[in-house]
């Protein structure tokens, strides 16, 4: 049940991108009197599982689910169509249409990919304000268990301070990427504040050790079900310890670090249970563990009992716009260093770049709209930053000639671009073989 979730979420948002975005073709290009030949989910090679054809133009779903495509009368595009290119130009073809139109006709599905983008994160806006745990509400700092971020200089109890000069006002899903991304974070570790130069290839040393959180909230240690054979049967599910032998444990990685000083020894811990406290004696085995499954508590819990303060903040429709547009803006520029940092072979940010396998695993196991739409959000900037790549077979390769031929008032030869697209084709085959290969590899190695 939960591999189909994933799946039904994963095709849903790609097929709503894919039609979207060829949409953007495809109705400036009706627009502009532009025969559309084919209008496509998916590939249909040598044969689709749907199709209709209506007035001038074939709706349809192929079989291959790596994308889609509207053919349109006397354009050079993905399907190499020679013969109808050798004929004379007519009225109602691509290439006989002035360069302006087809600049536009061109730009039209990037377009809705940014546009999309912004109007979801503003609806999310509207639909789910912000939720979020203010920086300076985290009395006792993060918790780091992240080995890679250990090494670098961070610790559990540091604060984030600012990453590269930008001030960190809350704690959010956002925070990570920023760390990832950073060049330089300081942190306020007890009432001294440090500056944490990050490495070129943090992203490749992130790959190569356990995959753990970078940042986290600290929680306190919470009983979950005992174990089978455990010597803890006074313990109870949901049990809070607060103290073993009088030494505070207020959080888990304190009395994880309690226990593993305190190997096959009885102690006594105090505990929270039903919002009362009592002692109670527990044992602490050779591993440093109690034999006991670990629990977690609910923010809203965690809120009464004083360890965080959870800040909800509302829009109305209107102030939701200005707060889509922002996140939709921060996303655009955040994915934009993601690229470039992808580019820098210093970065060996190459080696993580991942294919079909990479964007199913983003899904949840469990529905949620919420996760749903942000994830659609951020994949729709993707898609469209991605296709303005001046790369010949991408609308970003299409873009670019035509603006050559708006500046130079010269139009490239039809034989160039014939070239110039199975050049930019066989390139996109190297770099999906290249993105899914990864996807692969990590599959294999486990990393």
């Amino acid at each position: 049940m939960d591999l189909f979730i994933k799946l039904s979420q994963f095709l849903l948002s790609l097929s709503l991108l894919i039609v979207l975005h060829e949409l953007g073709h495809f109705i400036p290009a009706k627009l502009f009197k532009t025969r559309v030949e084919k209008f496509y989910l998916f590939f249909d090679v040598k044969y689709s599982l749907i199709k209709k054809k209506i007035g001038e133009t074939e709706y349809g779903i192929g079989w291959l689910p790596l994308g889609g495509y509207v053919k349109i009368s006397g354009m050079i595009d993905e399907s190499m169509d020679k013969e109808q290119m050798a004929l004379p130009p007519q009225p109602w073809e691509f290439r006989s249409k002035p360069a302006w139109q087809r600049l536009i006709i061109m730009l039209g599905g990037v377009t809705v990919n940014f546009i999309l983008a912004f109007i979801i994160y503003i609806g999310m806006a509207f639909a789910y304000g912000d939720t979020y745990i203010a920086n300076e509400d985290l009395k006792d700092g993060l918790l780091v268990e992240n080995k890679t971020m250990q090494k670098v200089g961070f610790k559990t109890g540091d604060h984030i301070v600012s990453v590269d000069g930008e001030k960190i006002v809350k704690f959010d899903n956002d925070l990570t990427m920023k760390v990832i991304m950073a060049k330089e974070v300081i942190i306020k570790r007890g009432t001294t504040e440090q500056t944490i130069n990050m490495p070129n290839d943090f992203v490749d040393q992130l790959s190569k050790v356990e995959k753990k959180s970078l940042l986290d909230i600290r929680m306190p240690f919470v009983v979950g079900a005992i174990s089978e054979g455990s010597k803890n049967t006074t313990l109870m599910p949901k049990d809070i310890i607060l103290s073993v032998n009088g030494q505070t444990t207020k959080y888990y990685d304190q009395a994880k670090t309690v226990f593993e000083n305190n190997k096959n020894k009885t102690v006594t811990a105090l505990i929270l249970r039903d919002e009362k406290e009592i002692k109670l004696p527990i044992q602490i085995n050779s591993e440093g563990k109690l034999g006991i499954g670990i629990g977690r508590l609910g923010m809203d819990y965690l809120e009464k009992l004083g360890y965080y303060k959870v800040s909800k903040q509302e829009f109305g429709l209107l102030e939701s716009i200005p707060v889509g547009i922002t996140r939709g803006k921060d996303q655009l520029v955040g994915y934009g260093k993601q690229l470039k940092m992808i580019f820098n072979p210093e970065t060996k940010a190459y080696k993580q770049v991942g294919g079909f396998k990479a964007i199913f695993d983003i899904f949840p196991k469990t529905w949620s709209w919420e996760m749903f739409w942000t994830i659609t959000a951020l994949l729709s900037i993707m898609l469209g930053v991605m296709n303005l790549l001046p790369i010949p077979a991408l609308d970003g390769g299409h873009v670019m000639f035509l603006l050559y031929e708006i500046i130079s008032g010269k139009k490239p030869s039809d034989k160039f671009l014939e070239n110039a697209q199975l050049v930019g084709f066989v390139l996109l085959i190297t770099l999906l073989l290249f993105a899914n290969g990864n996807d692969v590899y990590k599959a294999i190695i486990g990393k």
